[in-house]
C-alpha cells in the first residue's frame, strides 16, 4: 500500500481533543496521576530516579505538564470506554477491546510496581505482573495474538490486519514508557489508538487508506520528539533511568530486575544469581578486562582520550554487578555512562536488532515479524524529514557529542539458536524503499560522523554466556572468563610471526576441506617500505575481546572466488550452506539452503547480510588464532551458540561491508613491533576523498570458517611461491606450533 500524497488528516492530538465522548472522573484519575508523579524508584539515596520530572523538563517547550496530564486522563478514560462499547463491528471490535485492555493493564501494572521499597511486591507477584505484560507474545500464545501479523490478517483481513498488527506492536512499547514515566510517549500513542478507533466508528470505503495516513503523519509529526530523544539517550548521562537502578539498587535482591520494564526470563535471574555468588575481586577483574580494553583502544588507535567524558554502555540484563563495577572504573578514567535501552518504537529500530540494554526477547519471531514495519511510512519525504530532525538533534547536543567516546558493549550468547519464518503477512520494503533505506543509512552515517568523529572515537566488545546455554553454564562461564584473559604477550608474538609471513605475499589462498566449497583468493595491499610498514593488524585483547586474530583490509581487484560455510549464525540468525561469491572483491552471487526456494534464500541474505544493497565489498580478511576458544566450544558442543566476537577468532573470517577502519583511515596505527598498518583502505572506502556518500555502506558482517572445515591458508608471493600457514585445520607455519596444543586431543 503506497503513501497517498493527499491533504494531511487531523493529528492524533486534534482527534483526541475533538472527541466529544471524552468524559473523565477527574478527581479519581487526578489522584492516581499524582501518585504516579510522586513515585520514586527504590534506590535508597538522594539520587533516586526522578523520571517524571525529567520528562516534564524535556516537554516544557511543547506544552506544560498540566495540559499533558489532562490529555493523559482524558485519553485513558476514553480507552476504558472502548472496552465495553459496541460502536465498531466485528471482527474489529475484538481487536480494539483487547488492545484497549492491554493499555489499561500496562498503566495499572506498572504504577503498582513503582512504589517505595517497603511497598514493592514480592518476587512472585513481580514475576506474575511481568508475565502478564508479555504473555500474549510468548510461545504458543503468539499464534492468537494481534501482534502476530499472520493472525491479524487471518482475523481482520489483509487490508486491515497488517496495519492493526503494526499499531498493536507500537502500543506494546507503552510497557517501557510507563515504566520510565515517559508520559508524552504514552499520551501520543493513546491518542493515535483513539484516532484509528474513530475511523472504524465512522467506517468508510477508504478507511484503510486513512489509517495508513494517520500512522504516516503520526510517525512523521512526532519524529522531532522521538528521534531527538533517541539521540539524547545516547549522549546525555542525566537521562539515568537504568544507571540509577544499576548503581543504587540492592543487587542481591533480584526484584530490582523487574524495575527495568523488560521481559525477565530465567536467563536474567540466574545470571544475576550467579554473579552474586562471585567474590567482588572477580567481578572487578572482569570489569577491568572490559574497561582497560576500552582505554587501550584509544592508545593503540592514537586517539586523544583526554577530551572524552561520556561512554555508552550496552549490555543484557542480569549483568548489573559487572556493569556497576565498570561504571566505577570508567569514572576513574573520567567517563560518565549513558545506558539506554533497545528501541521499542519503529522509527528508532534497526530491523530486529536490539541496540542498547535489553532483557531476553520474549519472542524472536515477533521481533523478526516487525523488522520492516517502517514499510508503512517510508518514502523519500519521510526520510528527508528524519534526516533533518537527526541533524537538528545532533546540533542541539553538539557539545555532548564532542565528548562522546564511543560504545562499550557486553554481548551475550547461549540462547537457543533462532531460525526465523518468513511470513507473507509481515511487512517488507519494496525495491524503491530499499534504495531509500540504503541512502538514508549513508546520509545518517555522515551526519553522525560529523558530530561524533570516527577518528576520535573508539569502542570495546566482550561476551559472556547466559544460563540458557545449558547445564554446564557455570563451567562455561568460567572458561569464557579465562578465554577473555589469555596471555596477551604469547599471542602477540605468535601473531607477529604470522604477519611477517603475510607481509611477503601478493595474495592469500583459502580452501575448504570435505564438503566445504571455499576456494578464495584475497588480494593484499602492496607495501612501499616493508621495513616500516605492515599489511595486518596484530589484534590482541583491546577493543575486540578476546585475544586472537590478525586482520587487514583486502584490495578488491583480484579478490575472487567462493566463501562457503556449512552452518553459521550471523546477528542471531542461522544460515545453512551459506555461500558468497566474489568478483574483484565485490559480492557477485550468494545463496543458502534455509528455505525451499532460491528466491526466499536470496531474499533472506539480501535483507540480513547485504542490508538491501545490490552488492557489498569484502571489507576485512582475518585469521583467527584462538584455538583455546575453539576447543572449549567443541568440548561443550556449543559452537552453534558462540557469538561472532569469539567465533571470528576460531578460524579465518571474512567481513562483507565496510573495512575495520571506516571513518578513521587517517589515524596512524602501529603494531607492537613499531610498523605502521597501511592496509586500511580499499577501492570503495578510498572514494571518501571524492564523494563520502560512495565510500561507506554502514554495515560489517563477519563470516567465519571453523578450523574443522579448513583445508588450507597459504600466502602466495609475487613469484608464485607459497608459505603455508594452516593445513588441514592445523597451524604449520614455524613459530605457531603453540596454537596447536589446545587441538592436540581433538579428532576432526
Amino acid at each position: 500500500m503506497g503513501i497517498m500524497s493527499q491533504k494531511r488528516p487531523r493529528s492524533a492530538r486534534e482527534s483526541a481533543k475533538a472527541d466529544s465522548l471524552f468524559v473523565a472522573d477527574n478527581e479519581m484519575e487526578q489522584e492516581r496521576m499524582d501518585r504516579m508523579m510522586d513515585s520514586r524508584e527504590t534506590a535508597g539515596t538522594d539520587q533516586d530516579i526522578k523520571v517524571w520530572n525529567m520528562q516534564a523538563e524535556a516537554e516544557e517547550k511543547e506544552e506544560d505538564m498540566e495540559e499533558l496530564k489532562e490529555r493523559y486522563i482524558l485519553s485513558l478514560e476514553r480507552i476504558k470506554d472502548i472496552i465495553t462499547e459496541e460502536n465498531v463491528r466485528e471482527p474489529y471490535r475484538d481487536y480494539f477491546r483487547r488492545t484497549a485492555s492491554f493499555i489499561i493493564m500496562v498503566n495499572e501494572t506498572v504504577s503498582q510496581g513503582n512504589g517505595n521499597h517497603a511497598e514493592t511486591p514480592d518476587m512472585e507477584t513481580l514475576r506474575m505482573q511481568n508475565d502478564r505484560l508479555y504473555e500474549d507474545i510468548i510461545g504458543d500464545n503468539y499464534e492468537s495474538s494481534y501482534a502476530n501479523p499472520a493472525y491479524a490478517v487471518k482475523m481482520l483481513g489483509k487490508e486491515y490486519g497488517k496495519l492493526l498488527s503494526f499499531l498493536y506492536a507500537e502500543i506494546r512499547g507503552m510497557i517501557v514508557y510507563a515504566c520510565e514515566g515517559r508520559l508524552h510517549d504514552i499520551v501520543i500513542h493513546n491518542e493515535l489508538f483513539i484516532e484509528i478507533y474513530n475511523l472504524f466508528e465512522y467506517e468508510e470505503e477508504n478507511t484503510a487508506e486513512e489509517i495508513q495516513k494517520a500512522i504516516y503523519w503520526f510517525v512523521s509529526d512526532y519524529s522531532d520528539v522521538t528521534v531527538e530523544y533517541r539521540v539524547r539517550e545516547q549522549l546525555d548521562p542525566t537521562l539515568s533511568f537504568a544507571t540509577d537502578i544499576i548503581m543504587h539498587a540492592d543487587l542481591n535482591d533480584l526484584r530490582y530486575l523487574y524495575r527495568f520494564g523488560e521481559y525477565i526470563s530465567e536467563n536474567e535471574l540466574k545470571t544475576a544469581e550467579h554473579l552474586n555468588s562471585l567474590p567482588q575481586e572477580k567481578i572487578d577483574a572482569m570489569a577491568f578486562t572490559f574497561t582497560e580494553g576500552y582505554r587501550i583502544g584509544f592508545v593503540k588507535g592514537n586517539k586523544d582520550f583526554s577530551k572524552k567524558e561520556i561512554v555508552n554502555i550496552r549490555y543484557s540484563l542480569g549483568f548489573e554487578r559487572i556493569v556497576r563495577a565498570a561504571v566505577i572504573q570508567f569514572a576513574k578514567l573520567g567517563l560518565k555512562p549513558t545506558i539506554y535501552r533497545a528501541a521499542v518504537n519503529t522509527i528508532n529500530k534497526k530491523q530486529h536488532y536490539k541496540i542498547g540494554y535489553c532483557g531476553t526477547s520474549a519472542n524472536k519471531q515477533y521481533d523478526y515479524d516487525h523488522k520492516a514495519d517502517n514499510a508503512i511510512y517510508l518514502d523519500k519525504a519521510f526520510a528527508e524529514r528524519k534526516l533533518g530532525v537527526l541533524r537538528v538533534a545532533y546540533e542541539k547536543y553538539r557539545d555532548l557529542a564532542g565528548k562522546f567516546a564511543g560504545p562499550a558493549v557486553m554481548e551475550i550468547f547461549g540462547e537457543t539458536p533462532f531460525v526465523p519464518k518468513n511470513k507473507e503477512e509481515a511487512y517488507t520494503l519494496s525495491e524503491k524503499q530499499q534504495k531509500i533505506s540504503v541512502n538514508y543509512d549513508s546520509e545518517a552515517g555522515q551526519i553522525v560522523n560529523e558530530y561524533i568523529k570516527g577518528e576520535e572515537r573508539s569502542f570495546t566488545i566482550i561476551a559472556y554466556p547466559v544460563p540458557e546455554i545449558g547445564e554446564n553454564f557455570k563451567e562455561i562461564f568460567d572458561e569464557v572468563v579465562k578465554i577473555n584473559t589469555l596471555d596477551y604477550n604469547l599471542y602477540e608474538n605468535i601473531q607477529q610471526t604470522i604477519i611477517d609471513a603475510l607481509d611477503q605475499g601478493d595474495y592469500v589462498h583459502i580452501r575448504g576441506k570435505g564438503s566445504n566449497q571455499t576456494d578464495l583468493k584475497v588480494r593484499l595491499y602492496k607495501l612501499d617500505d616493508p621495513e616500516k610498514q605492515t599489511k595486518f593488524e596484530n589484534c590482541v585483547a583491546d577493543v575486540n575481546i578476546p585475544v586472537g586474530e590478525v586482520f587487514t583490509s583486502p584490495q578488491l581487484e583480484g579478490t575472487e572466488g567462493r566463501l562457503h560455510v556449512s552452518q553459521v549464525y550471523l546477528n542471531e540468525l542461522k544460515y545453512t550452506d551459506l555461500f558468497v561469491d566474489f568478483k574483484d572483491g565485490m559480492v557477485s552471487d550468494y545463496g543458502c539452503s534455509n528455505f525451499d526456494t532460491e528466491e526466499e534464500n536470496r531474499k533472506y541474505i539480501r535483507e540480513n547480510v547485504l542490508y538491501h544493497h545490490e552488492t557489498l565489498p569484502l571489507g576485512e580478511f582475518a585469521i583467527g588464532t584462538n584455538t583455546t576458544a575453539y576447543v572449549m566450544a567443541e568440548k561443550y558442543q556449543i559452537a552453534d551458540k558462540m557469538p561472532i566476537l569469539i567465533a571470528e577468532k576460531m578460524g579465518p573470517h571474512f567481513a562483507v561491508g565496510d573495512t575495520c577502519y571506516s571513518w578513521a583511515e587517517e589515524n596512524k596505527v602501529c603494531n607492537p613491533d613499531g610498523k605502521e598498518i597501511v592496509a586500511k583502505d580499499n577501492e570503495v572506502s578510498i572514494l571518501r576523498k571524492e564523494d563520502v556518500s560512495r565510500a561507506y555502506v554502514n554495515c560489517h558482517t563477519d563470516i567465519t570458517i571453523p578450523y574443522n572445515e579448513l583445508g588450507e591458508i597459504s600466502v602466495v608471493k609475487s613469484d608464485g611461491t607459497r608459505i603455508t600457514i594452516i593445513l588441514d585445520g592445523r597451524f604449520v607455519l614455524e613459530g605457531t606450533e603453540e596454537l596447536n596444543k589446545p587441538l592436540k586431543n581433538m579428532v576432526d
